[in-house]
């Protein structure tokens, strides 16, 4: 089975990122992209109100940090620590070293290629240092630029499940992806 520990957090550094715990002096821009209704009609979260749900939020994802039951990094340039965007592993299937990555990037950066250099180093921790298996990505349908960062990134569309969630008031149909450790 699989045995998770994020104590002491990891800090994972790329060429231009540094991935790091998440911590209440976020919530402001946390809050700006939490509370972006066109950002967040793929993410099957609510859409904050208020900064205080923002707070709850980042205290409910370093509970699940403290406990070993998820992770997510917040995303930073080097020498500029606000936060961009996070991605992190937010559910585990222990017995079969499977986890479900997932990831949101702040609007003004899309497209700057920073989600897929944190991606690259959530995967790198997940397989190297995690020793999963394999790593999922479910996916809103609809979320055309993420499914490409998935196939840029060498997963495979798997699965396509209809009315899958309920997001919004609505149902949505998703598309699971998968990569596979290298054997």
């Amino acid at each position: 089975m699989l045995s998770i520990n994020f104590n002491p957090f990891p800090i994972l550094t790329t060429e231009n990122l540094i991935l790091r715990r998440p911590h209440a002096s976020d919530a402001d821009e946390m809050y700006r992209y939490r509370s972006d209704k066109e950002l967040m009609r793929y993410i099957p979260h609510r859409l904050v109100k208020t900064k205080e749900e923002v707070i709850e939020t980042l205290a409910y994802i370093n509970t699940l940090i403290d406990t070993n039951e998820g992770i997510n990094w917040a995303i930073t340039r080097k020498g500029d620590d606000t936060i961009l965007g996070m991605v992190g592993y937010v559910y585990f299937f222990k017995d079969h070293y499977r986890a479900e990555i997932g990831y949101l990037m702040h609007t003004p950066y899309h497209g700057t290629g920073i989600i897929q250099e944190a991606f690259r180093a959530a995967i790198d921790y997940g397989f190297k240092i995690m020793k999963l298996h394999s790593i999922e990505a479910v996916v809103n349908h609809e979320n055309i630029a993420s499914k490409k960062l998935l196939e840029r990134t060498g997963f495979t569309n798997d699965a396509f499940f209809k009315d899958y969630l309920h997001h919004h008031g609505s149902y949505i149909s998703a598309n699971v992806y998968s990569l596979l450790a290298e054997q």
